[in-house]
């Protein structure tokens, strides 16, 4: 049985990645700072093993301890996905119409502390054990695939852009350890803020979103792919991975990538 680290996994693209793990029958560890249990038991449900971890991933002691207990219990892990990110905490996508200067400077702390940092942190922490182990894969979500265009705030552009970097570097230095590192980038996606955001005006959200777990499908097919080591140190959306692995959303609907004008 696969065993796995989802990062802020409690909602959002993380618990969409750790429900299709579970579809697939995996033993995941859910971490964030609520709720764990509840999604945990989300993921056994599906018919894979849930396991809930309290973890705030802008505290490093937690990070580390999370990895220790991981290894303790299972003695292996297969799959580390860094997905815990702040950057939309207290309705901080809010910001993103208004000017850099206008935005308050606690921005920085929720993109790059708790989005950037968290990510770092996690694969500093996985990284030892993986190496130790000689194989896994490493997954970043929060990237983009397309850094040549300007994703309309500048904050927000400089932490994808840091986070495809990472993406690459540790591609280059995990790779002869036999550790894959890949970026898996979620498009427009259904996640429960945005369906809120659109329900307060009485919409539903554009049909081209795409749901949560349709990021999870692309890190299965990644992680059951012999080959996965040649992508390591690229990143793509999950739309992408759905045309070169064959697989839908979980409504059947092929998802196109998502464009940035």
């Amino acid at each position: 049985m696969t065993v796995a680290v989802v990062t802020g996994a409690t909602r959002g693209v993380g618990k969409g990645i750790a429900l299709a793990l579970g579809d697939a029958g995996a033993t995941v560890y859910v971490t964030g700072r609520s709720t764990v249990d509840e999604a945990a038991g989300e993921v056994t449900a599906r018919g894979g093993r849930g396991i809930g971890a309290r973890v705030d991933h802008t505290r490093d002691d937690e990070v580390e301890a999370l990895f220790e207990r991981v290894w303790a219990e299972s003695g292996r892990v297969d799959l580390v996905v860094a997905n815990a990110w702040g950057g939309y905490e207290n309705e901080g996508w809010r910001a993103l119409s208004r000017p850099f200067w206008e935005q308050p400077l606690t921005r920085w702390s929720a993109v790059i502390d708790a989005g950037l940092r968290a990510q770092y942190t996690t694969a500093y922490f996985a990284a030892p054990r993986l190496i130790g182990q000689g194989r896994g894969l490493l997954v970043f979500t929060g990237g983009w695939d397309a850094p040549e265009h300007y994703l309309g705030d500048v904050l927000y552009d400089v932490g994808k852009t840091a986070t495809n970097r990472l993406v690459a570097d540790l591609g280059r230095v995990l790779a002869p350890h036999g550790v894959a590192t890949v970026g898996v980038y979620p498009g427009f996606t259904r996640t429960e803020a945005v369906v809120d955001a659109y329900a307060a005006e009485g919409k539903e959200p554009p049909p081209e979103t795409h749901s949560p777990e349709f990021v999870g499908r692309a890190v299965v097919h990644l992680l059951r792919d012999p080959d996965v080591s040649a992508l390591s140190g690229t990143g793509a959306q999950a739309a992408t991975y759905a045309e070169r692995y064959g697989f839908t959303d979980v409504d059947g609907r092929r998802i196109e990538r998502f464009s940035v004008t």
